[in-house]
């Protein structure tokens, strides 16, 4: 039986999933530290939306290196830290869907992905991997409840696409206990009892009390 404090969990979902909300909700719960992307102080962000061939190399790199920076700020730490979005989903998920919508030169993809595999074994895994699993019109409805104004153009077929990606990494995610949560069905944002549900499903997968 697990008793031991964790160290580190993480919440991956596409966008609009409900990340930064249950990071949000289980880091007052818990009282643990939330740790959010730093989408404000990105130097890149705004050139990659202006030409994205020219700056994708950058802008992954850019992500790899303070995703990086935060796991090892939470190795050092005592305190148990929740993080809004993982290192895996830069390499699974947007890099390689850049990839192939030719936003990302092979050469470049093939650098970058090779990095991100020496990173990954000199850190360690997430106690808990949650994954927000969701349909694209329940991420397009929340997309557009909350809207951020550079998320206005993202089209239906790049969260599609997304999906695709995200479905396929959970479904071969092997570095460590993983939790899946239906983002279709479990209104955890809205619904109190949803919430309950997903802190209970969180108890059984660190302290097995259940």
């Amino acid at each position: 039986m697990k008793t031991k404090k964790p160290k580190h969990i993480a919440i991956a979902g596409n966008i609009g999933a409900g990340k930064t909300t249950l990071t949000q909700q289980l880091s007052k719960h818990y009282k643990w530290i939330p740790n959010f992307e730093d989408v404000e102080n990105n130097p890149y962000l705004n050139d990659f939306y202006e030409d994205m061939p020219r700056w994708s190399f950058q802008l992954q790199i850019y992500f790899l290196q303070s995703r990086l920076g935060q796991l090892l700020e939470i190795h050092k730490g005592t305190e148990t830290i929740i993080q809004d979005r993982t290192i895996y989903e830069d390499a699974h998920i947007f890099a390689p869907n850049l990839h192939e919508m030719g936003l990302m030169t092979k050469r470049d993809f093939d650098n970058y992905f090779s990095f991100f595999e020496k990173l990954k074994a000199m850190v360690q895994p997430p106690d808990l991997l949650i994954y927000i699993q969701s349909s694209v019109p329940n991420l397009v409805g929340q997309i557009q409840k909350r809207g951020r104004e550079y998320e206005e153009n993202i089209r239906l077929d790049y969260l599609k696409k997304l999906n695709e990606y995200y479905n396929r990494w959970i479904e071969s995610y092997k570095e460590g206990p993983l939790l899946i949560i239906n983002g279709d069905e479990n209104k955890f944002g809205e619904r109190e009892e949803d919430l309950g549900k997903v802190i209970n499903m969180v108890d059984a997968q660190l302290y097995g009390l259940f």
